[in-house]
């Protein structure tokens, strides 16, 4: 499959997956999101009652509207705040990856990556705001970094085996992570998880960049929203991985290059990531 899924078999790729694997099906209040956005007149007061039945969600949304990543003045103190403050947008997509992780059991490994996740997601963001040239909007590169993994999270729920073939996958520091999870079964979480997103109605071009997102350069007619999205999201977890020696993979090894010519970047400039990106890698929600 070298691009989103022909639409033609999308409807059979999901139903098999979904199936075998496990995905878990689009949420309801994703929907009633989605409606409220088409109208012309949104009811902020709705959503926010339905979002705050949700302890979990509620706390989530507020967290998010108060970190560092969105520079607001002043503390968001309701989910109706949050919602005025975020925007419709931005809180669907944000309320895409609470419930996402609440669809999945507590384990240390789990709660491991969706902290990963979730930083990698603000950084990424951060830098669409820094990197002037990418012409990405940050919502986007933040929804792209929370969900280019999710895929990860269905597997480790799938198949009892899957850590081990996970950190066999990190190790290698010559073929492509996704190759090594083919060597024990007929998908990848980057198929998993493109499948998901479609199955969410994420945008196309982070169902794409999701998809291809262990190329380098990704292979196909991706669109260059697509190929940003992926060295912008590359570069955060290497943020990350320098200001918090967490998430170990070989995957900078691989990407670098590809994630520095895409951007723009030098090494100075990436010095220059390195300083100023430190209160967004570190900062727990």
């Amino acid at each position: 499959m070298n691009s989103v899924a022909d639409s033609s078999r999308i409807p059979e790729l999901l139903e098999s997956t979904l199936r075998d694997i496990g995905i878990p099906p689009r949420p309801v209040i994703l929907d009633r999101i989605s409606a409220e956005m088409r109208k012309e007149d949104p009811n902020f007061k709705q959503l926010a009652l339905v979002i705050g039945s949700d302890v979990g969600l509620a706390a989530g949304l507020i967290s998010l509207a108060n970190s560092p990543y969105f520079g607001f003045r002043g503390r968001v103190r309701s989910v109706n705040e949050a919602l005025m403050m975020l925007g419709l947008n931005v809180t669907s997509r944000a309320i895409a990856g609470l419930v996402f992780r609440q669809t999945f059991p507590v384990t240390p490994l789990l709660i491991r990556f969706w902290d990963s996740s979730a930083s990698i997601a603000r950084l990424s963001g951060w830098l669409a705001q820094h990197l002037k040239n990418t012409n990405i909007r940050a919502e986007d590169a933040y929804t792209f970094g929370l969900f280019r993994d999710c895929g990860i999270a269905v597997l480790i729920k799938r198949y009892a085996e899957y850590p081990a073939i996970l950190k066999k996958a990190n190790e290698e520091s010559q073929l492509p992570f996704t190759a090594v999870e083919e060597t024990a079964y007929p998908t990848n979480h980057a198929v998993v998880g493109c499948l998901l997103a479609q199955g969410w109605w994420l945008p196309e071009e982070i169902c794409l960049a999701i998809r291809h997102h262990h190329e380098y350069p990704p292979s196909g007619q991706q669109n260059a929203a697509a190929r940003n999205m992926i060295a912008i999201a590359q570069v955060a977890e290497h943020l990350f991985q320098q200001h918090t020696g967490l998430c170990e993979t070989r995957e900078w090894e691989k990407a670098s290059k590809f994630c520095l010519d895409q951007l723009g970047l030098d090494p100075e400039s990436l010095f220059q990531l390195y300083e100023s990106s430190a209160e967004i890698a570190t900062t727990e929600e």
